[in-house]
């Protein structure tokens, strides 16, 4: 358990990161990393990364699919969290 926490923890963390680094790169006028991946990075478990991302570099935040996307999968993925430690609590594998 605590290994996968750390897991979603760091991957969250690559999502912010290259959500800032995409922010700093549309700066530069550089080339840029592609929509589908920061999206794809948020249905991997690293919406929340993204969303932190998302407010704290002010980068994204006008797309629809990433205004209302990334919530939505954050939503999704905090439900399907909460109901794996439910049922892991339930099966006495799990001590709050």
């Amino acid at each position: 358990m605590r290994v996968t926490a750390v897991l979603w923890l760091l991957w969250n963390m690559a999502a912010f990161a290259v959500c800032g680094a995409d922010k700093r790169r549309a700066r530069l006028k550089k080339r840029r990393v592609p929509e589908k991946t920061l999206l794809l990075m948020a249905a991997a478990f690293g919406a929340a990364g993204l969303w932190f991302g998302m407010y704290t570099f002010h980068h994204k935040t006008r797309h629809a699919a990433f205004r209302f996307g990334v919530p939505a999968m954050l939503l999704v993925q905090a439900a399907l969290c909460g109901f794996l430690v439910w049922r892991l609590f339930e099966a006495g594998q799990v001590c709050l």
